[in-house]
């Protein structure tokens, strides 16, 4: 299957994405989306509704497979070139609250602080993690 990652970002920057059919992550650099390949899994997390100040969503809200290609740079406008990949997100799932899947997940199981690992732009994550998620979204894995 390839790797399977974690993006985290808010939910109206990650509807964008799915709209427009890319990622990007920690704000649009290089490093992060270069680590992704073709084939690899990806789960967006939001723990909000908007970068600034929106209201909690804590859940996992698109997941996909990084499409084949190299990363580029989109021109926002502003000087601003944010990094991508290009993705197949999977198009009929719904959002699955993390909650319910904290005690399941290896990532966050057993874990106080579990929010702690979200505080990065990204996480890699194993396959069975990303089948539980792919899962709870109403989706399986291999379809994602």
């Amino acid at each position: 299957m390839g790797h399977c990652w974690i993006g985290i970002a808010s939910r109206d920057h990650v509807q964008r994405g799915v709209k427009d059919g890319f990622c990007q992550l920690g704000h649009g650099k290089h490093a992060p989306v270069q680590r992704l390949a073709p084939g690899d899994g990806i789960v967006y997390y939001s723990p909000r509704t908007s970068l600034e100040g929106g209201e909690p969503v804590q859940a996992f809200t698109a997941i996909g497979r990084i499409k084949p290609g190299d990363a580029y740079q989109a021109d926002m406008g502003g000087g601003f070139l944010p990094w991508r990949r290009d993705v197949a997100w999977k198009k009929r799932t719904h959002e699955a609250p993390i909650r319910p899947l904290l005690e399941t997940l290896e990532l966050t199981k057993g874990k106080a602080s579990w929010g702690m690992a979200f505080r990065r732009s990204s996480i890699s994550i194993t396959e069975e993690d990303f089948e539980t998620i792919a899962a709870a979204m109403g989706v399986a894995a291999k379809d994602a």
